[in-house]
């Protein structure tokens, strides 16, 4: 084989198994983003963790909004199963992802409620029936993809609610006592005293587990052996209704973000 015909050789070679600098696509060029891949149960429901509930005795629901991740979530899911508590976890549909899911499939398995906290955490009092409809269904359809049931409760981004969003979300709304755990300058001794002050037979405690809130994660080191010390039993959502003696769906609730006391 002569010289001009081994370069031929090697450059078609070289072709044909896409070596060589990557394509860049020009600045204007639109490109696709590839769906949310989400492993899914394979039509059978995950069995969570069975736990007792004395409903002669206090309850409290801390809940974590704006999850779920692999950096502050899973810390969060260590105290809770430390100390054989469980809690509920509003989710951002938007930050399910393959890796995500595994801490949701976790949360679930030891006995945590998943809930919805919408697709995108945007203003949805500002959006139209349409809109609002497809932010909760497809959150519902990425849970449900994870643990096989769909989402129960529904917490508004920013407590922000509208007469469209209870004509066309099907859920009961959820609110909760805030101790300001969302704002970086909020020391762990802060979302601790915040906590135990607010701490209530029937309370609703609203926290966060976003990506890098690790000072609330910290915290739950103090915040559940003292509430337990104290004589509460840390349950779901669902738990602290049915220990009430309430009906989240009834008409006492209905067009209002519920929490049980003041």
């Amino acid at each position: 084989m002569n010289i001009k015909a081994l370069v031929e050789f090697l450059l078609g070679a070289v072709i044909l198994t896409g070596c060589g600098e990557p394509k860049t696509a020009p600045e204007n060029e639109k490109t696709e983003t590839a769906p949310v891949s989400v492993q899914t149960v394979q039509n059978e429901a995950l069995t969570p963790k069975k736990h007792t509930v004395d409903p002669t005795k206090p309850v409290m629901a801390l809940t974590f909004d704006d999850g779920p991740n692999t950096t502050v979530t899973p810390r969060v899911l260590d105290a809770l199963e430390k100390y054989d508590a469980v809690g509920t976890f509003f989710l951002i549909g938007d930050n399910i992802n393959d890796e995500s899911a595994e801490q949701v499939r976790r949360a679930y398995g030891m006995g945590c409620e998943i809930a919805s906290h919408s697709l995108t955490h945007s203003y949805m009092d500002k959006m139209s029936a349409d809109d609002i409809i497809a932010e909760m269904s497809e959150t519902s359809k990425r849970i449900k993809d994870i643990i096989g049931v769909e989402p129960v409760f529904f917490r508004p981004p920013y407590i922000a609610v509208s007469t469209t969003m209870y004509e066309n979300i099907d859920m009961p709304f959820i609110c909760g006592f805030g101790v300001n755990d969302w704002v970086s300058s909020t020391t762990k001794e802060q979302r601790i005293d915040g906590v135990m002050d607010a701490a209530q037979d029937g309370a609703i405690i609203l926290l966060h587990d976003f990506g890098n809130n690790y000072s609330t994660a910290m915290a739950l080191d103090t915040i559940i052996p003292g509430l337990q010390e104290q004589g509460y039993q840390l349950v779901t959502v669902s738990e602290l209704f049915e220990a009430k003696g309430k009906d989240p769906h009834s008409d006492e609730f209905r067009n209002k973000v519920i929490s049980l006391v003041q």
